[in-house]
């Protein structure tokens, strides 16, 4: 499946109440949203017909979220759904996924573009490709070493993967506080030593798989009162069951 199409099937079995997207471009991922919509992007052209409640920030992810109060477009109220596909240099997009967790509800999703490329040119630092994902794959292994609350599932889409992740805290702060210490410790310079498997999607699920699991029944059936561990907990469960145990708490 592409990127593209998983992108919709997530927001129909979701059914989120506020989207927010980084990396909007001419709109196309966007005009799939039917809910109240947040798109940011320093260089946006919209050429897809938009059909929600939508906001748009011409400004950096950063600029943004340094906002008083990035969730000020939305009432206060947090995001359900989340998709990055902004720059794929990996200090960039570990900020992304620290600032949207914390603006985003325990009962979200937060899908990441372009973690699985498939060649090591794809993945320079310095784009020198036509498809291109940078080093962006380094934060699969930093979530899984500092984040291992977090559902953390890489999908085998075309062309480059996406990383899904559920599970989420707002009120963690691991990442932030070791921000630092995490990119002295996975930024390298290129060219970069992907990993064989990672190139190979040994370690990525089909996206139909996901899709048809019970995973989305169960993120829109927690009560508001399910706080982050029972969320996590529920969703534990369920993918050790249906994707393998690799995937338990």
């Amino acid at each position: 499946m592409k990127s593209l199409e998983v992108l919709a099937e997530v927001h129909r079995r979701l059914q989120p109440e506020r989207y927010l997207e980084i990396g909007v471009r001419q709109g196309h991922s966007l005009a799939l949203a039917r809910c109240q919509a947040v798109g940011i992007d320093p260089q946006y052209a919209i050429e897809a017909e938009l059909r929600c409640d939508v906001s748009l920030f011409r400004t950096t992810s950063d600029d943004y979220f340094n906002r008083p109060d990035p969730l000020e477009p939305t009432g206060g109220r947090p995001f359900d759904l989340t998709y990055v596909d902004g720059l794929h240099l990996f200090e960039f997009v570990l900020r992304d996924v620290i600032n949207v967790e914390r603006c985003s509800s325990p009962h979200g999703v937060i899908l990441i573009d372009g973690v699985l490329p498939r060649n090591v040119d794809e993945a320079a630092r310095v784009r020198h490709t036509g498809v291109w994902t940078g080093d962006a794959y380094q934060l699969i292994g930093v979530l899984r070493t500092y984040r291992p609350d977090l559902a953390v599932v890489p999908l085998a889409t075309e062309p480059t993967g996406m990383l899904l992740l559920a599970g989420l805290d707002p009120t963690n702060t691991v990442l932030a506080a070791r921000y630092d210490q995490i990119v002295s410790e996975f930024r390298a310079t290129d060219p970069q030593q992907v990993p064989a498997d990672l190139i190979d999607r040994l370690d990525a699920q089909p996206a139909r798989r996901v899709l048809d699991s019970d995973l989305w029944s169960v993120l829109r059936s927690a009560a508001p009162t399910d706080g982050s561990v029972m969320t996590q907990q529920q969703i534990a469960g369920c993918l050790s069951a249906q994707l393998g145990p690799a995937f338990a708490r």
